[in-house]
């Protein structure tokens, strides 16, 4: 197969190019090398669900997962190098064997107690247990994170949001397992429901690929990027529930849809926390344009995505 050439020509004298036709073939190549990015980063995923198989189980662990990761974190930052997505790829890949063992696994609070402990072990620097099958891969992915030369400097912020992952998932477990049909106080307002947003595990995810990409202008600017980063988790979070209800309902999932009596509430929320973060995301153009770019893109991509598909493949 021929390769196809890493830039479009430029016009040849005499050839007539239709108005707009050179802007839509810059903008396919573009969108293909992203795709060509996903591509890499699915194989990457792959080789590690097969050295895991006790942690990723064919079932719901399957390739369409492994694309519709891989697919998100290229479409973030596409001006990155494959190898530069690996640490992004793999927590979130991490985040999601967390949330299946407490979301569809675990069956008591001791259960999910022992979860939380363990990677807050792992998280502090410690050996994971010989059977800790998700310590081990959390241990392998801060081992890559540890290749960056920003990761001593700043492992206690990994160390942290880490924690509020894992404690976000199980404070989801407690208000679903307290959950009682058609009982609407027994669950949380939207505002505590938002306030647990780190179950999402978007900024455990943007944290690694900061600390493991990020030049010394972003790196400066940690504390600012989370704290947009916070309210773009915010808003993915009602992306996910608005586009994945019905089935959140059949899986029986909290969902934000279940807390309001009227979807239009929820989705004035989502597009008061949009403007939020676009509101916060203006001085960071001018300091770390690219990250801004990075934290707007991962918005605009999960607002397309969730209109066709959905992450997990099965239904």
């Amino acid at each position: 197969m021929t390769a196809v050439p890493a830039a479009i020509p430029d016009q040849s004298p005499g050839v007539a190019t239709a108005p707009g036709e050179r802007d839509a073939l810059r903008e396919a190549q573009e969108q293909g090398r992203i795709c060509g990015l996903a591509v890499r980063g699915q194989r990457d995923l792959q080789a590690s669900a097969v050295a895991h198989p006790e942690l990723f189980p064919a079932d719901p662990f399957d390739t369409m997962l492994f694309a519709n990761i891989s697919l998100a974190i290229a479409f973030g930052a596409p001006w990155c190098r494959a190898e530069q997505l690996r640490a992004a790829n793999r927590t979130v890949l991490w985040g999601f064997a967390l949330d299946w063992l407490i979301d569809h696994r675990a069956r008591s609070g001791d259960e999910v107690d022992g979860l939380v402990a363990r990677c807050l072990t792992v998280a502090a620097g410690e050996a994971p247990a010989t059977d800790d099958h998700l310590g081990a891969y959390l241990a392998e992915l801060q081992g890559e994170l540890a290749t960056s030369p920003a990761f001593t400097a700043h492992h206690p912020l990994w160390r942290d949001r880490l924690a509020a992952t894992v404690r976000a998932m199980a404070r989801e477990w407690e208000w679903k397992a307290a959950r009682r049909p058609g009982d609407r106080t027994s669950l949380p307002s939207l505002d505590e429901y938002l306030d647990n947003a780190d179950n999402h595990a978007c900024t455990i995810v943007n944290v690694a690929h900061w600390i493991y990409t990020g030049d010394e202008a972003t790196l400066a600017r940690l504390d600012e990027l989370v704290a947009v980063s916070d309210q773009v988790q915010r808003a993915l979070r009602l992306v996910n529930d608005l586009g994945t209800y019905e089935r959140d309902l059949r899986w029986g999932d909290l969902n934000a849809l279940l807390l309001v009596e009227d979807r239009a509430e929820v989705e004035q929320r989502l597009a008061a926390l949009v403007d939020t973060c676009r509101q916060m995301l203006v001085p960071l153009r001018s300091t770390c344009p690219r990250e801004a770019d990075y934290l707007a893109r991962q918005v605009g991509f999960s607002s397309g995505f969730y209109q066709l598909a959905d992450f997990w493949g099965m239904s």
